[in-house]
This record gives C-alpha cells, structure tokens and sequence, in this order.
C-alpha cells in the first residue's frame, strides 16, 4: 500500500512538472491530507496547522524542480514539512527580555560570596586543570568576555570559545565522579 501510494505521488510529481493542471491538483491535494495528518500531531492549534500544510503547498508547487524523481517522493515531501515546522517553531519561540537593572539586586556580585561559598567554587574549580578553572573563572563567574578573556589566557575567541565548551564539559563530568 505505501509502495502504491509513493508510486502515484511520484507519477503525479512527474505530470505535474510536466505542466499537467489535473496531476498538479490531485498532487496538491493528497499532499495536503497528507500533510495535515503529520502536523495535526505536532502542533495543537487548527489554524497553525492550515497555515503550515499552505506553506508546504506553495514550497512543493514552487521547488519542485528540486525534487530528485530518482529518490523517494515522500521522503522529499516530508523533508520540506519538516523544514516548515522548525521555521514555525523558531517563529514562535517567545523570548522574553528583562532588562538588568530589574534583576540587579538578585544578583550576587563575586564580593557577596561568603567566605565558606568561594572556598567550594575554588574546590570545584580545582577538579581542572588550572588554565580551565581560570577560563570558567573569567568568563562564567567576572563576566569577561570570550574574547577577553582569551587574550588573557593568549587564545582566540575561538579556541576560548571551545576551550570553555570543553572545561565545562570536564567540570560536569568531574563532579559527577565526586
């Protein structure tokens, strides 16, 4: 049955190209129930779901020239709804910015860490090699940038960049052991 039905999408896919208006059509339509089932179970709002499967609709009638009829016609097709989801997912992700000076009394400046707290970070910091700790040091608790406090430790922003990535990485796993 799935072998019937890639085989009828594909063939439509093909008359479609072609310039038939029928194919195009029914293409269209199959792929909008098609559609509609896979972002029916992803996203909860109706009208967010139309809105994608139109999107797709207008991407498969508009790129169809990209589709390789050598490969699996549905593949080709839910690897554009996929593409379609993520930008609607990106679209909606709420960020929410509150400006410093509202939280800025929450905050705990390095001097606020009581003597018994800046004898734990400097244990936990010791766990890694001593040009790590200074790189999460700087960076993570004086709020240096990477770029700065990579010339400190005569890195790029880049390797710092990395270097930090990887020093946080063995600080987790050292402490997990612990």
């Amino acid at each position: 049955m799935a072998g019937e039905v890639e085989d009828r999408l594909r063939d439509l896919m093909a008359l479609a190209r072609q310039g038939d208006q029928a194919a195009s059509r029914q293409l269209l339509s199959a792929l909008a129930m098609m559609f509609r089932r896979y972002f029916a179970r992803r996203v909860d709002v109706a009208a967010d779901v139309e809105d994608l499967v139109q999107d797709c609709l207008i991407a498969i009638h508009s790129r169809g020239s990209t589709y390789d009829p050598a490969q699996p016609f549905t593949g080709w097709a839910y690897a554009v709804a996929r593409h379609k989801l993520i930008d609607f997912w990106r679209r909606k992700r709420r960020r929410i910015q509150v400006p410093l000076d509202d939280v800025a009394d929450w905050l705990a400046s390095p001097e606020d860490l009581g003597a018994e707290s800046r004898g734990d970070l400097e244990r936990i910091l010791a766990l890694v090699p001593e040009r790590q700790g200074q790189l999460i040091r700087d960076v993570r608790i004086e709020g240096l940038s990477l770029a700065e406090a990579g010339r400190r430790l005569g890195l790029s922003e880049g390797a710092a960049k990395v270097s930090l990535h990887r020093a946080l990485k063995a600080l987790a796993a050292k402490v997990r052991e612990s």
